[in-house]
């Protein structure tokens, strides 16, 4: 484990983020009276294995396959220059497109709003969705932008010397929230 770490304090462990998941599942099946016509779309870089396991409990539950895609929203960020440069990632929308489906937008920290402000501005370039809906693992405050999530795993309130940290074993090897003074746990900015 890096020393940044060590001087972090985890909020939510791998059960945790298992049982967050589950309720979410259940939440978005619930909103939507069922799977049909929803589409997960999973900002890089954990957004995407999250909108994959959403879609795991989703079919266990409903016995529908959600279809389930990535959005590299890094072009359409309004602090592109003031943030290191980055790899892009691929954008990838599932056979079928977004048009008229209920897209439901996974990320795994909410912050300012401004990775879900780009996200939505990338989405204009890919379709027309009938709705857009947003699933965060971590609600830490702190908006500037007027967005919300409409699924929460776990509302975080931190102060802004304090970062909020996503770990899950696709990427990392395990699953934890971590939350440290700025600069220790390295800082997610959604």
């Amino acid at each position: 484990m890096s020393r940044d770490l060590h001087s972090s304090r985890a909020v939510l462990d791998d059960d945790d983020v298992a049982r967050a998941l589950t309720r979410i599942a259940h939440e978005v099946v619930e909103r939507n009276k069922g799977a049909t016509d929803l589409v997960l779309l999973g900002i890089h870089k954990r957004g995407v294995p999250l909108a994959r396991r959403l879609a795991e409990r989703i079919a266990a539950v409903e016995g529908v396959d959600v279809p389930v895609g990535a959005l590299d929203v890094t072009m359409y960020r309004d602090d592109l220059r003031m943030r290191p440069a980055r790899a892009l990632e691929p954008t990838d929308i599932p056979p079928g497109g977004v048009d008229d489906k209920i897209v439901v937008l996974v990320d795994d920290v909410l912050f300012s709003g401004r990775t879900i402000r780009a996200a939505l501005t990338a989405l204009d370039d890919i379709g027309r969705p009938r709705a857009v809906r947003l699933v965060a693992l971590v609600d830490r405050g702190h908006r500037q932008l007027p967005i919300r999530a409409d699924h929460v795993g776990k509302n975080i309130p931190t102060s802004m010397a304090e970062s909020v940290k996503v770990l899950l074993s696709e990427v990392d090897g395990h699953d934890a929230v971590l939350i440290g003074r700025r600069g220790e746990a390295s800082e997610v900015v959604s």
